[in-house]
């Protein structure tokens, strides 16, 4: 029980995707001027990076492995990617319209999200089990979805708090992730 403590502890603070492996930035600065925007988006993010480091942790173990496929593991762990995100958009485009059309182009771009991606290639290289993989998939998630809930806020307080004109927009973005990115290595020693 401790290990999964430690694993989760690591996967959402200390070694955070976005803020600490730079993993995923594209839909963090994306999607990250609303709140609700935001929250739709580390919805589908922890759904897509938990269902798909499972999926693909079979696909690998039953599948390619036993045939000596291994090569085609980038290839496989793409389409399944894809596939749980299809499941996503068609969810939120019926169940959820305003949600869908507010991530916009951000929602298809979680197929390409290299934090989910390297969420299943590190399960490989680490030789995880399938429920480790699958508690490491979901708080990568959750550390994705930290992140950019906290970046949501700075930014909204920003918005309304009048920069200089040369940091208005993407660069008082850049700089914002940046100082939360060293906020966030202060949990470097919290796990090894």
């Amino acid at each position: 029980m401790t290990s999964y403590i430690l694993l989760v502890l690591g996967a959402v603070l200390v070694n955070n995707f976005v803020l600490n492996r730079f993993l995923g930035i594209c839909p963090f600065l994306g999607v990250s001027k609303k709140l609700e925007t935001s929250l739709g988006m580390s919805g589908a993010v922890i759904f897509v990076m938990t269902c798909a480091a499972a999926v693909t942790w079979c696909v690998d173990h039953y599948l390619l492995k036993p045939y000596g496929l291994d090569y085609l593991q980038t290839i496989a762990f793409i389409l399944v990617i894809a596939a749980f995100v299809q499941l996503v958009e068609m969810l939120l485009k019926r169940y959820v319209p305003p949600l869908y059309s507010a991530l916009g182009i951000y929602l298809p771009l979680i197929t390409t999200n290299c934090a989910v991606l390297g969420v299943a290639v590190m399960n490989v290289q680490n030789k995880s089990g399938f429920v480790e993989s699958t508690v490491f998939a979901c708080a990568a998630g959750c550390g994705f979805a930290l992140a950019l809930t906290i970046f949501t806020g700075l930014r909204e307080k920003i918005e309304r708090a009048d920069p200089p004109r040369a940091f208005r927009g993407v660069a008082i973005a850049l700089v914002t992730a940046g100082l939360l990115s060293l906020a966030f290595m202060g949990f470097n020693g919290l796990v090894k």
